[in-house]
């Protein structure tokens, strides 16, 4: 139910971005609701399969995230700079959405077979070459984004498998190597710039530091009550961009106010709530990793998207899991819920 709810807040808002078009089309809105059915529709059959067919297929499904992400770069469509997507039939497909539900079903398989306590190193290292190759292959299209969340999820896993402290003291140190490398010979002049307008948001508010500028002022302005559906004036006259994508949440603020903020936040409580409620009757290590790294995974998103919309951090393109405008990302959201469905329902049965 809080899944449900999260979703009709976005196509609420969804269909209130459509509202500040000259000519109204509500086609967005339309393949939302399109989206959101096929979506449900997957979750509840995802929860019907038995989850220990994941584990079973693991590897064949990584190699399959692999062949997908190299085919992007062969048949790929570019999108705002990013040659991340297939196009069939006016339908955009966005493959990483899905390597994160393969990564994790990887991730888990792996340390549900290893004990970490027995040369811990080596099982960091094989995890980490794992994780790897996806965000290489992420980073080459080139999505910074994507890239981001899958090194995440991975930490999340390992944060969950119970490495020791000097362990994750190592990861830090060759995380921080790696960023220092990254941002002298990888990163793009805007990817750097958007860390420095992060770091000083006004420093260039008409150019670099517009977004997260409009995103703050639409989330001031919506004060306790907000200023209520198709009237929030930063999303309906355009000042606020990717309003029914990245700044959806301004758009919430804005129009709903502190009350609609408290709601959307509640719900996405109760869903992390009733995840780590369900690991509690789960039987298995692949069922107790998977759901702790599909709700880390998810949690992640939703921090970092709400981050971008106060200010707090900078813009990396993640959309608010379940509320943000996307296809793709919908479906592997719901698909993720399907998948800890299952895990907790035969865990009830086997118990």
């Amino acid at each position: 139910m809080a899944v449900l709810l999260l979703i009709i807040f976005g196509l609420v808002e969804i269909y209130s971005v459509a509202l500040s078009h000259e000519t109204l089309s509500l086609l967005n809105f339309k393949k939302q609701i399109f989206f959101a059915l096929f979506g449900i529709a997957l979750l509840f059959s995802f929860s019907f399969i038995d989850y220990h067919n994941f584990r079973s297929l693991s590897n064949y499904l990584y190699i399959l995230g692999v062949i997908i992400l190299c085919g992007v770069f062969v048949f790929g469509t570019a999108l705002r700079g990013t040659r991340g997507w297939f196009y069939f039939g006016g339908f955009g497909f966005q493959p990483v959405e899905f390597v994160k539900i393969i990564l994790l079903i990887f991730l888990a398989k792996y340390f549900s077979h290893s004990s970490v306590k027995i040369r811990p190193l080596k099982h960091l290292i094989l995890s980490g070459l794992g994780s790897l190759l996806f965000i290489v292959l992420v980073l080459f299209q080139p999505d910074f984004g994507s890239a981001l969340i899958l090194l995440l999820a991975w930490l999340a896993m390992v944060l969950a498998a119970g490495f020791n402290k000097k362990h994750l003291l190592i990861v830090a140190l060759i995380l921080l190597m790696a960023l220092a490398v990254a941002w002298q010979g990888f990163f793009e002049d805007y990817q750097k710039q958007r860390v420095i307008t992060f770091l000083n948001p006004s420093f260039d508010p008409l150019n670099q530091g517009y977004n997260i500028t409009q995103a703050i002022i639409a989330v001031g302005a919506g004060g306790i009550y907000g200023r209520g559906i198709g009237f929030g004036s930063q999303s309906q006259l355009k000042f606020l961009p990717e309003a029914q994508n990245d700044f959806i949440f301004a758009v919430i603020a804005e129009e709903l106010g502190l009350l609609g903020v408290i709601l959307v936040i509640s719900f996405f409580a109760i869903f992390f709530y009733r995840c780590l409620v369900g690991i509690k009757k789960v039987n298995n290590d692949f069922g107790i990793f998977f759901i702790l790294g599909a709700a880390g995974l998810l949690f992640i998103e939703m921090f970092i998207n709400i981050g971008m919309n106060i200010g707090i951090l900078p813009v990396v393109g993640i959309s608010l899991p379940f509320v943000s405008y996307g296809g793709s990302a919908i479906l592997s959201s719901l698909i993720l819920v399907g998948i800890i469905e299952s895990i907790i329902i035969r865990s009830k049965i086997n118990y």
